[in-house]
């Protein structure tokens, strides 16, 4: 039987720039706790897909920034001491529990939970012991200590597409200059083609964020953000569904969050009134299109054949939503709640509103009839939805369902397990090919062009969360980088060898300021005083760097120090960011 319509996971993965800068609670843990829950156990799930013979795809992310990270020796020796510590923390609980057992009086840890509940916290314990355990044995066996290896290893036999991003996850729109976008993406796929041994075809813009053409002050026509994709080779790239059909925005750009923390008070939340209400048109997620490299309502209309895809909502609302979301399932795994004895999260999600105090033990076996339950509604939902676009339109559609691929593991515990049922659900259904978006894009090229309006899937669909009044103070100092980085890149034109490694360094420094973690986290307050230290910390050594060329006095020393410190990209060229 003939498929009716294909289907894409597209998992974005990135984190901030953390090698060397602190650990707990802010810092290389961040990649150490996304590795163990998400990253090993998402390559697990895949390759015990392909070995079962399951003809899977899947469209993979993976930021150069995070690529570094994860292929870096330094942060994958810290990655193991972090899983003995997880180990090792377990079986201190395990022993904890077992003595409470026999001492009926005996509180167990900081809630003080008392020895009636020992029996089931000595179980999970020691459930804990097996799943670290496990992780770092198929870490150091399974995939040889080789994460990014292991990730290549499934795109060069097809069942995966790696997309790419800009270096450092420069959020794009914002930035004030053409090389700054320019040397963004080609560092981005310089590391990519030294990772990976290919040049990549897709990309996941930073945060989403888009840029049409537009005529500046001067009356100079900028490009569009796919102008420059065009330029690199890049053919698809991911928007948010109101990009593409206009409207409000809606999931996580309408204020959704994951679960059943939708009531938890944010710093910002803006009222759908305040919004963009972009003109609604014909445009449908189901399909790609070709992106208009003119400004709007210009005589000459050129498209770039550089295609995007929007987000389906549906499918995605079934993850992101704060009312039905599966991960706010009350038998899943808490993610919020930790054992004040070893950090271990043993409680499930209990109710949509039940205190932190409050919360029911979790039980595994519960979960993992949860998962089941919701793989297969969500294979039974893509179906439909696809049986229903080829029933209205008589069209092959596409299925574009995107998420950070951090959501699954280690926000939602059991996401990991849950890809891999729907996956197997999916690759069996008679209507749904399973594809990537490279592979869609080559067997079903766009029909229709579209302009796209300025966007991105923060909060109100547009740029807020990355320029507000906690975080415009950032940009000027960005914009002053910028300019300054391409001045000394047209200036020096046969650089000694010194001057060039300061060069170097000082590129990788202007490239880390850039990166839209920090705004993020400011705007946010996760992580504020640290991001704020992070960005200041880059500015100034970038500054330090350039002030150094400048007088005509390169510090060699002080750029080799910072290599240690920020050891990323390799391979990055200065006269990537001439003008």
């Amino acid at each position: 039987m003939t498929a009716l319509g294909a289907f894409t996971f597209v998992l974005h993965s990135h984190l901030p720039y953390a090698r060397l800068a602190g650990r707990w609670p802010h810092g290389e843990e961040w990649i150490h706790e996304a590795a163990s829950e998400t990253y090993i156990p998402l390559l697990s799930t895949l390759y015990d897909l392909k070995e079962e013979g399951v003809p899977f795809k899947v469209t993979l992310g993976i930021t150069p920034i995070l690529a570094e990270q994860l292929a870096d020796d330094t942060v994958l020796f810290n990655f193991v001491e972090y899983l003995d510590a997880k180990i090792a923390a377990a079986k201190s609980d395990v022993e904890l529990y077992a003595a409470a057992i026999d001492d009926k009086d005996a509180p167990l840890d900081a809630d003080g939970n008392l020895a009636e509940n020992a029996p089931h916290l000595h179980y999970l314990a020691g459930w804990y012991v097996d799943f670290y355990q496990n992780i770092k044995d198929t870490f150091l066996t399974r995939f040889n200590r080789d994460i990014i290896g292991a990730f290549k290893q499934l795109q060069d036999e097809g069942y995966i597409e790696i997309t790419t991003c800009a270096a450092t996850h420069g959020y794009l729109p914002l930035l004030s200059t053409d090389s700054a976008i320019r040397s963004q993406l080609k560092t981005g796929i310089a590391s990519y083609e030294r990772l990976f041994g290919r040049r990549p075809k897709g990309i996941w813009l930073p945060e989403c964020a888009y840029r049409p053409a537009y005529v500046d002050s001067d009356g100079n026509t900028r490009p569009g953000i796919e102008t420059f994709l065009r330029e690199e080779g890049i053919k698809v790239f991911f928007v948010e569904t109101h990009t593409i059909t206009g409207g409000q925005p809606v999931g996580i750009a309408a204020g959704d969050v994951i679960g059943p923390y939708g009531y938890i008070k944010r710093r910002y939340v803006i009222p759908a009134a305040k919004t963009p209400n972009i003109p609604t048109r014909e445009a449908t997620t189901y399909k790609p299109y070709y992106v208009s490299e003119t400004v709007e309502g210009a005589r000459a209309e050129q498209h770039s054949d550089v295609a995007v895809i929007g987000r389906n909502n549906s499918t995605g609302q079934q993850v992101w939503s704060a009312d039905w979301g599966y991960p706010g399932d009350f038998d899943y795994r808490e993610f919020h709640k930790k054992a004040g004895t070893s950090g271990l999260q043993y409680w499930r999600v209990t109710g949509d509103k039940v205190d932190l105090g409050h919360k029911d033990y979790y039980h595994p076996d519960w979960a993992s009839l949860k998962v089941d339950q919701h793989a297969e509604h969500f294979s039974h939902l893509v179906g439909d939805l696809l049986r229903t676009y080829h029933k209205d339109t008589g069209e092959f559609g596409l299925i574009s369902s995107n998420y950070d691929t951090e959501l699954f593991g280690h926000w939602w515990f059991e996401g990991i397990t849950w890809i891999g049922k729907v996956l197997r659900h999916l690759a069996n259904h008679p209507d749904v090919e399973l594809t990537t978006a490279i592979d869609f894009i080559e067997e079903h090229p766009p029909q229709g062009v579209l302009h796209l309006p300025e966007s991105s899937w923060g909060a109100g669909g547009n740029h807020f969360t990355w320029d507000n009044g906690d975080t415009n103070w950032m940009w000027g100092p960005i914009h002053e980088c910028e300019e300054r980085m391409q001045k000394l890149a047209n200036q020096f034109e046969n650089p000694s060898d010194g001057e060039r490694e300061v060069l170097s360094q000082a590129a990788r420094e202007a490239l880390l300021l850039q990166s839209s973690d920090w705004p993020f986290l400011v705007t946010t307050g996760q992580a504020r005083e640290y991001a704020i230290q992070r960005f200041s910390q880059h500015v100034d050594r970038f500054n330090k760097l350039a002030l150094s060329l400048e007088e005509g006095t390169p510090d060699v020393g002080y750029a080799t120090e910072l290599w240690e410190r920020d050891k990323v990209f390799p391979n990055i060229d200065y006269t990537w960011f001439r003008g």
